[in-house]
């Protein structure tokens, strides 16, 4: 009895039992006392001559019942859709579909596609027919659901799609409902209109306030939405992460590496959500038993762990993967074994090559291929699949991944089928995937033995093809916002040698669509680009200074970054930074507005434009700030922490040097110590003409570190008569064996007073490419600060530019000689 209760409470059969005892179904009666769907199968198979429509909606919702109340490893799936009564329950669905009201006809092709039926299957395509013809009277509920078994079909852009899209633009206002809303918001995501999806932004932020706060999937699916469109809206953004963030500690592994990896993608970073979804996950650890929720756990920690939780991480990781592979017996110290755990668990990839899809194979050759595996049998079974995949795949994004891992494995020679393959795919891919093709054919290219030769023509063909398909798209684009998508991760020789003037032509044609939205996503592909383009600088000066109450504070370090680091003065820059930094203001921001190391990384591109925010500096330079900083640094990527550690040290060293009456103590130092290079060769040539323009090798100092951790180049000391001054014995160049460049003096800068009356020191710096913009001879913003702070610190300081020293000019000892004496000698006080 309490078996038929617990049953009969799903929703599956609480739509059938409601009669009397009169109108008894013993059918259903049987289905409501069954506990698996075993038993359901056999309840089908003794009553098939007396099922009707209800008897078969409630088998097949039940059947999937049961499976999604089972942890996924546990599920059955195949073993009921290649039973013989499910196919006797898919033909009656089939025969009795036009007898099926709507909310059966919706939930009869959610369940079969979740029990696997193909989408070609007669049933689902039925199925799919049917409800189109009936979508504009499906109530809501039933709407989004279908929305989903389209979504799942790959029919995102369908005729069915666009039609749901316009129900929901029309009764949007009558949805009161946050999952019915969201649902509908993320399967119609490719096709809302701008208009549209700033309804639904507004309608979904109004849900959020009404809502139970506890269903976190529903800002989950917001946030999703805000991702499949490409849009980062920082106010919704904010409240749905608000809301997650109150959930943390009822989230399990897989949803907080789902909402992590929303995040990355996105390019929101949240410092209390990280802290505390580290926090979850570490107490996870040790509940977590089932492999597979413990290896999707270790995936989400791995990448914000410290070194001590990663130690142990892996090894309970293994523990649990060797126990899948092969349960141990008795004794377990294996377990600890890294390569052999890799080889166990390759050897089950093994096993099951065929039962994989496209992405998955393409996924498991890249982590093998990153986790140093040796085995050229199991390799070349992966490369021959990912060819056959590749040669059958009609999907753009699909052949793009296939290409790109195919790229790093070792080969003789390239198909002609996958180069033909390649190239039909070509004319529909978007700019970042043309990039991607660009960086495996040049792997190809150099791999390939004929290329000591010449280039074979396959690949010049390629190239060719590759270069006018991104020129027509450039050309083409009359959307900025698309191109700018196109254009955020885009990188490399092929991008910056083919396209990259093209594309600023392009996106200068485009000038007039530039606004407050995508402002910051246009100031940084040009800082990225290092690529100076006034007009465009103007304009986002211009839009940014006309609505800067529209755009969000966060957005303030990207819009002013392209101006400091590439040292432009726009018409009016003082008002721009002005205005800019005014809705950051600290003391007018809420606590925790202002992620710590997104702070660092503003007040950073403001010192370098020489601007020092009394109260911005107050706020980082702050002991409870600093230690929050810390915190956020260890689950951030170490890229980016190291970033960050250099920005905070640099910003450090500019607020001692160009604002002491702040008094930040330098705290640095030891940093620094760690960070010194190691000393060039190059620079022993240098040295030696240098001295000999200044009448003596120990008039010069080389590599010489400064207080604060400045290395300069080359130092000389000229009196007041301009003759170079001899450096002392002591302080003489000295290499150590690490090969770091030392003086005689261990203390750095701690001779520097050691200059006689009237003197004068000299830095000489040279200056690589890094210093200046690519389109250009203008140097960037570092490196005058740099020139700054030696100045500050009592240098005369001699710049000397990379195409300078190496023009055609200067191709002699003697010119270069020449040169120097005059860069040096020339403008002194």
């Amino acid at each position: 009895m309490f078996r038929l209760r617990a049953v009969t409470g799903s929703r599956y059969l609480r739509r059938f039992l409601h009669g009397g005892a009169a109108n008894r179904d013993h059918v259903l009666e049987q289905l409501g006392i069954c506990s698996g769907e075993d038993q359901v199968l056999e309840v089908v198979g003794k009553n098939k001559a007396k099922l009707t429509v209800n008897h078969v909606g409630c088998a097949i919702g039940m059947l999937w019942h049961f499976q999604k109340e089972k942890p996924q490893m546990l599920r059955t799936v195949e073993f009921i859709k290649s039973h013989p009564e499910f196919l006797t329950l898919r033909v009656l669905a089939e025969n009795k579909i036009e007898l099926m009201d709507d909310v059966m006809l919706v939930d009869m092709l959610y369940n079969v596609l979740r029990l696997n039926v193909e989408p070609s299957d007669s049933l689902a395509q039925q199925l799919v027919s049917e409800a189109w013809l009936r979508l504009y009277r499906f109530p809501m509920p039933s709407l989004s659901k279908f929305a989903v078994c389209l979504s799942d079909q790959h029919l995102q852009h369908s005729p069915p799609m666009g039609q749901i899209t316009d129900i929901l633009n029309q009764k949007l206002s009558s949805i009161d409902d946050a999952r019915i809303l969201t649902t509908l918001m993320v399967s119609v995501s490719s096709l809302v209109s701008p208009h549209l999806r700033d309804k639904l932004i507004n309608k979904a932020d109004h849900l959020l306030d009404t809502m139970d706060p506890s269903h976190y999937n529903n800002p989950r699916r917001m946030v999703q939405f805000l991702r499949n469109i490409k849009y980062s809206y920082r106010p919704l953004l904010e409240k749905c992460n608000h809301i997650l963030l109150r959930n943390v500690p009822h989230l399990n592994a897989e949803n907080i590496s789902i909402i992590m990896g929303l995040y990355q993608s996105i390019q929101f970073n949240n410092c209390d959500f990280r802290l505390a979804a580290k926090q979850r996950l570490m107490e996870l650890v040790d509940s977590s038993a089932d492999p597979f929720s413990f290896t999707k756990l270790f995936v989400a920690l791995g990448p914000m762990a410290g070194e001590d939780t990663k130690e142990s991480c892996e090894s309970a990781t293994l523990h649990r993967m060797l126990y899948l592979v092969s349960p141990p017996s008795g004794n377990s110290s294996y377990s600890h074994n890294v390569t052999l755990s890799l080889y166990r668990i390759a050897s089950v990839v093994h096993k099951n090559l065929h039962v994989y899809k496209p992405m998955e194979i393409a996924r498991i050759t890249q982590a093998l291929i990153l986790l140093h595996y040796q085995s050229p049998e199991l390799f070349t079974k992966l490369r021959n699949i990912l060819v056959q995949f590749l040669l059958n795949s009609v999907y753009p994004y699909e052949v793009t991944m296939l290409t790109r891992v195919l790229s790093m494995l070792p080969s003789p020679r390239l198909d002609e089928g996958v180069v033909s393959r390649v190239e039909a795919v070509l004319p529909q891919c978007n700019l970042n995937d043309l990039n991607t093709f660009a960086m495996a054919v040049a792997k190809w290219v150099r791999n390939d033995p004929s290329y000591r030769h010449s280039t074979p023509s396959k690949y010049v063909r390629l190239l060719q093809t590759l270069n006018r398909c991104g020129h027509e798209r450039l050309r083409k684009a009359d959307r900025l916002d698309l191109v700018l998508e196109e254009l955020k991760y885009m990188s490399g020789e092929w991008f910056e040698e083919m396209l990259l003037e093209e594309t600023m032509v392009t996106l200068q044609r485009l000038e007039d669509q530039i606004s407050w939205t995508n402002v910051p996503e246009m100031a940084l592909f040009l800082t990225r680009t290092n690529h100076l383009c006034t007009p465009l600088m103007d304009r986002i000066a211009s839009v940014a200074m006309e609505n800067i109450n529209k755009i969000h504070y966060s957005a303030t370090y990207a819009t002013l970054l392209p101006f400091a680091v590439l040292n432009y003065d726009p018409p009016g820059v003082d008002e721009l930074f002005d205005i800019c930094i005014q809705p950051t203001c600290i003391v007018r921001l809420p606590p925790g507005s202002f992620d710590p190391h997104l702070l660092v990384l503003l007040a950073y591109a403001l010192a370098v434009a020489d601007c020092f925010p009394e109260d911005l500096v107050r706020e980082i330079f702050n002991v409870n700030f600093l230690a929050k900083l810390d915190s956020q640094l260890e689950t951030l990527p170490d890229a980016l922490n190291k970033r960050i550690r250099l920005r905070l040290m640099e910003l450090n060293r500019a607020v001692c040097l160009e604002c002491p009456e702040s008094q930040v103590p330098w705290f640095h130092e030891r940093y620094c110590l760690q960070l010194q290079k190691k000393g060039d060769p190059v620079q022993q040539q240098i040295h030696k003409m240098l001295g000999e323009v200044l009448g003596g090798i120990n008039c010069a100092r080389v590599a010489l570190l400064t207080t604060y951790f400045y290395t300069v180049d080359f130092e000389c000391v000229l009196d007041r008569h301009h003759q170079a001054v001899a450096y002392s014995e002591q302080s003489q160049l000295q290499i150590s064996e690490d090969g770091k460049v030392r003086w005689g003096s261990d203390s750095v800068g701690k001779d520097r007073s050691e200059v006689p009356p009237g003197a004068q020191r000299v830095a000489v710096d040279f200056l690589d490419s890094k210093s200046f913009c690519k389109n250009s001879r203008h140097m960037k913003g570092e490196a005058m600060m740099r020139k700054r702070h030696l100045e500050i610190l009592g240098y005369h300081v001699v710049q000397i530019p990379h195409f300078e020293w190496n023009s055609m000019e200067l191709s002699t000892q003697d010119a270069w000689k020449e040169y120097l004496r005059k860069k040096i000698f020339t403008g002194l006080p």
